[in-house]
């Protein structure tokens, strides 16, 4: 069946990582290549390529659309269902992705067909098989309307399965990680056994850190062409057993790439042994969630790290020449004293670039019950939770001013610490400039945001 995989344009208003890292839609690229043996399929990445839903299909008339969504998108995915439906009444529609995983039912409206609550690939292909006979089979992990959005009641996580990266080859020049262009990104293992109280990750693959299977990812790292790989791995620093397999698998296929990774503070302390020998082999970069300056913040967290630790793990990446992209947390509660720590904090840790979000409560968390008093918006308000927009009222200063200090901070930080000479010597000018750009669009809706509030 001719199958067209959509991944929807970018929130222009949402204040997004997007505006510094833009990846592939390896999601779609997995389905692509599980349904591309029995099926006709293409990839729509509605990010880069300019022309609307109704043009594509009007031009290549497929048979399925499926969508697949992050939690700012909901709005936009429920409105290409129904331009899909309006174009072609008989389309068949699918919905998957991120948010269809932590909140299915906001997708369960006319224009629907089927929501993928989890995606595998046995649940896929054997779903797909039945739409080839015209057959809608209660499938586990998929809510269809024809059976009033009710499943099976088994209950699952999306698998990481080998994506096929040919399905994204007319886009690959321009996914980035940062300064990092073109940058393929990939999974070494899924889960988190940290259980932050802010962070998704373990909500959505589960609780308990394991690796994917060996011969997949060896022939996942072989496939790649992009001279820089990123690992989405919620912590790079899990184990031994997974820098270990990194290590041997990059001998093993003779590897010379640009590697980047997630690596927990509390990781890089225990493993520090690992990190001379990961640099030789190419680790560049690592994003570290240094979160904050307070204890008492790291408590509420639940992080197993300390304000004093980040300065042990920033002395240990610099030792090695592998460079910080540190990330941070701006607290509701915090005034501008403590906002004025933060920015000498970040100057003290010296990381070659910074960035910050304030603390984001998502309905799927434990953390939700603790400010849902204090909500500036609805959890159906999907477009502004993209944990880039001030979600919880501040409680010592007023809204307006709290984004002028996280204004402040970002301007503070792009010019006066973050590291630009070093940017340039490993990026070069254009994709420099490109990381100002995002920069600089992020503090342009903070500005908006600011003069919106009270």
């Amino acid at each position: 069946m001719k199958t067209l995989l959509v991944r929807p344009p970018r929130i222009k208003q949402a204040i997004t990582l997007s505006d510094f890292m833009f990846s592939e839609p390896l999601g779609l690229e997995m389905i692509y290549g599980a349904l591309k043996p029995d099926h006709e399929v293409e990839i729509f990445d509605m990010m880069i390529e300019k022309g609307s839903l109704t043009e594509k299909m009007e031009s290549w008339r497929p048979e399925i659309v499926g969508i697949t969504s992050l939690c700012i998108d909901v709005n936009k995915v429920l409105d290409l269902c129904k331009e899909a439906k309006k174009i072609m009444p008989d389309i068949v529609t699918l919905v998957g992705g991120t948010q269809a995983f932590l909140n299915p039912s906001a997708f369960f409206q006319e224009g629907v067909d089927h929501v993928f609550h989890y995606t595998r690939k046995e649940n896929l292909i054997g779903f797909m098989a039945g739409l080839q006979v015209g057959e809608i089979r209660k499938t586990d992990g998929v809510l269809s309307r024809v059976y009033n959005y009710e499943g099976t009641g088994i209950q699952g996580t999306n698998e990481y399965f080998l994506p096929d990266r040919r399905g994204t080859e007319k886009y690959r020049k321009d996914y980035s990680y940062f300064g990092y262009r073109p940058a393929a990104i990939m999974e070494l293992g899924t889960g988190c056994e940290k259980v932050c109280d802010f962070c998704l990750r373990w909500r959505i693959e589960g609780v308990k850190e394991t690796l994917i299977d060996l011969e997949l990812t060896k022939n996942d790292m072989a496939s790649i062409e992009e001279p820089t790989i990123m690992f989405i791995d919620n912590d790079f620093f899990s184990g031994p057993e997974k820098l270990e397999t990194f290590i041997r698998l990059v001998k093993e296929l003779d590897l010379k790439k640009n590697f980047i990774a997630y690596g927990s503070v509390e990781g890089i302390l225990k493993y520090r042994e690992y990190v001379p020998e990961l640099a030789a082999f190419g680790l560049k970069a690592l994003l570290v969630g240094y979160e904050t300056f307070k204890e008492e913040d790291m408590m509420e967290y639940q992080k197993n790290s300390t304000p004093s630790d980040n300065f042990m793990a920033a002395e240990i990446l610099a030792s090695a020449g592998i460079h910080v992209w540190a990330s941070f947390m701006a607290h509701p509660d915090w005034d501008a004293s403590d906002f004025k720590r933060l920015r000498k904090t970040v100057k003290k840790l010296k990381p070659q670039i910074t960035t910050f979000s304030p603390l984001t409560p998502f309905p799927n968390l434990p953390m939700f019950e603790d400010y849902k008093e204090r909500l500036l918006y609805m959890p159906s308000d999907f477009e502004k939770w993209s944990f880039g927009q001030v979600m919880i009222r501040p409680s010592r200063m007023s809204l307006a001013r709290y984004y002028a200090e996280m204004l402040w901070t970002n301007v503070y930080v792009n010019l006066f610490v973050n590291r630009n000479t070093e940017m340039l010597r490993s990026f070069g000018g254009r994709n420099s400039f490109r990381i100002l750009k995002g920069s600089l669009g992020a503090a342009k809706k903070y500005i908006l945001l600011m003069l919106k509030s009270d």
